[in-house]
């Protein structure tokens, strides 16, 4: 079975946004250069997500949605030059109730690290 590494390498993450680009070869075809990197940055950055929910959930899939139990996959991604790309994952979804976020204890630990990288408010949103 493959792990999330695998899914992530080159060839599979090429290969999905080869197919995202593909299935939008008609829009594809109408766009300008800047719009067309854009949209293969989106799919990119749609694929990392994808793979990254597929590997989790067959890669160390102990959990079951419903049981309690969540995940939080955060991907690092060179983006040339000293540019790092961040992904994050959450299953099941992130849930805002009243301004709160509802969160699984791994779920939180991924927020404040993201939130540690990036420097950003510490007020933002309550996390429970």
């Amino acid at each position: 079975m493959s792990s999330v590494d695998d899914l992530l390498a080159d060839a599979p993450l090429g290969a999905a946004v080869a197919a995202l680009a593909e299935r939008n070869r008609h829009h594809l075809d109408q766009m300008t250069d800047a719009e067309r990197q854009d949209a293969l940055s989106h799919w990119h950055d749609l694929a990392v997500a994808v793979l990254t929910a597929a590997g989790a959930a067959v890669g160390g899939g102990e959990g079951v949605a419903g049981d309690g139990q969540g995940r939080a996959v955060i991907v690092l991604e060179d983006a040339g030059g000293d540019e790092v790309a961040v992904h994050a994952s959450f299953f099941p979804q992130l849930e805002d109730v009243g301004g709160e976020v509802l969160v699984t204890p791994a779920q939180a630990a991924a927020l404040e690290l993201l939130e540690a990288m990036t420097g950003e408010g510490e007020d933002d949103e309550d996390v429970v």
